[in-house]
């Protein structure tokens, strides 16, 4: 009994598990997806920023002969900005899309495939004094996934708050929604970072095979 135990044990904190094709292709359009989010929040925050181009309109203006005065070339630069910043708003919408489908998908798994399964069962592992190191990692893997999703919720949340800023009950709220949707944006970079060292790390070292098996499902 002993022995069989211990082998279901190691397959609950292994990296070696494949993913599912429905899982696979969540994964990379929400990749793509928040990519361009973060792209468009770039250029939004830094060459289409309305008052970083009042300058050049009123001087592009000049030189076709046309007199403009600021207010006049803030309303032209402005409206670039707010494009870019509609087109981050659908993005969004992208990714509120994106989440709930995953929540979805979390629901239709098998009870022992769901992520808050897996941190439980390796919770109540006792693995050997070997296996330590593996279990921490294992256990900081997928809470990390978990402290994501949280966060990726409530970017999602805040996000559809700004996007709806003109409904009667959220004006007073207003201020303090930008705040924690910027606010949780770093969280988010910080995370994909982490994400990407970590991944690049496991993949050339002790865990071979990681990417591989989030593109086609086999090592």
């Amino acid at each position: 009994m002993a022995s069989e135990n211990t082998h279901e044990v190691k397959n609950e904190i292994s990296f070696n598990q494949p993913y599912s094709g429905v899982l696979r292709l969540w994964h990379w359009l929400t990749a793509i997806t928040i990519t361009a989010s973060i792209v468009l929040v770039l250029f939004g925050s830094t060459m289409f920023r309305t008052r970083n181009n009042i300058e050049m309109v009123q001087e592009q203006l000049q030189r076709k002969g046309i007199e403009v005065t600021s207010d006049q070339a803030r309303a032209v630069a402005h409206e670039y900005s707010d494009k870019l910043w509609m087109a981050h708003k659908w993005v969004g919408y992208g990714l509120c899309f994106l989440l709930l489908s995953r929540i979805i998908i979390e629901i239709a798994r098998a009870k022992d495939d769901r992520l808050v399964s897996k941190i439980k069962n390796a919770l109540g592992v006792i693995p050997k004094s070997s296996e330590h190191q593996d279990r921490r990692h294992y256990l900081s893997v997928k809470s990390g996934y978990l402290l994501f999703y949280i966060i990726f919720f409530l970017m999602g949340l805040t996000g559809l708050g700004l996007a709806f800023e003109d409904a009667g009950f959220l004006k007073p709220f207003h201020e303090a929604i930008k705040e924690v949707h910027e606010f949780l944006q770093y969280a988010v970079y910080a995370y994909i970072l982490i994400h990407l060292i970590g991944v690049i790390m496991a993949d050339m070292g002790k865990y071979q095979g990681i990417v591989s098996r989030m593109i086609h499902g086999r090592k």
